[in-house]
């Protein structure tokens, strides 16, 4: 039986190219080719972009060329995978920049005269998070309420269609051993063979 492959966009979302959430996205992309899936990788820091909305979504503020190539690859992708850290209990601001500039009214989603809720734009896709923590899990879990997990997988996938959002976290990252480090770049590589 043939399996089916997934056409796939990694977007590795750490400021550092160096960092662990770097690696994790390296070895989830190298276990997907590898099983035959397509994969796009865009590296958010290399992006030449304005992360700011100068005027808000009161004027529309044109896209550079790379946010362009961006909306694109998000339309051609089954399956999309964005490699980040948590901080302040949030993404990185370049990442959130990111999300304001491309997922647009007209894009992701559409509000319709008479409906409270859009249209979601981008139903037919799913997520997966590969978010790295210094603070312990249970702690981020408990006592932050996941504030960053909740507000990428409900208020920004989910808002546009995006279904089911799954979240692989790796934590905490400081102080963890090699041998931890080494099981969780194993994760990674075992969900990029199956394309999820």
């Amino acid at each position: 039986m043939l399996r089916a492959m997934t056409r796939i966009l990694l977007i590795q979302a750490h400021p550092r190219p160096h960092s662990f959430g770097a690696a994790l996205a390296e070895r989830y992309e190298q276990a997907a080719r590898a099983a035959g899936h397509e994969l796009r990788r865009v590296d958010l820091h290399t992006l030449r972009f304005d992360p700011l909305l100068h005027q808000g979504y009161d004027v529309v503020q044109p896209l550079e060329p790379d946010l362009q190539t961006l909306q694109r690859d998000l339309l051609w992708a089954q399956h999309w995978v964005i490699a980040y850290p948590v901080w302040w209990g949030s993404v990185p601001a370049l990442l959130k920049g990111l999300l304001d500039r491309v997922l647009l009214s007209g894009f992701a989603f559409r509000y319709q005269p008479g409906q409270a809720l859009p249209e979601r734009l981008l139903r037919g896709r799913s997520a997966r998070l590969l978010v790295t923590l210094d603070t312990p899990g249970w702690y981020f879990r408990l006592f932050q309420g996941a504030s960053a997990h909740r507000m990428m997988r409900d208020a920004v996938l989910g808002f546009c269609g995006i279904r089911p959002v799954r979240i692989s976290a790796f934590a905490p990252i400081q102080g963890s051993s090699a041998a931890r480090r080494e099981a969780w770049l194993a994760r990674a590589e075992a969900l990029g063979r199956r394309g999820r």
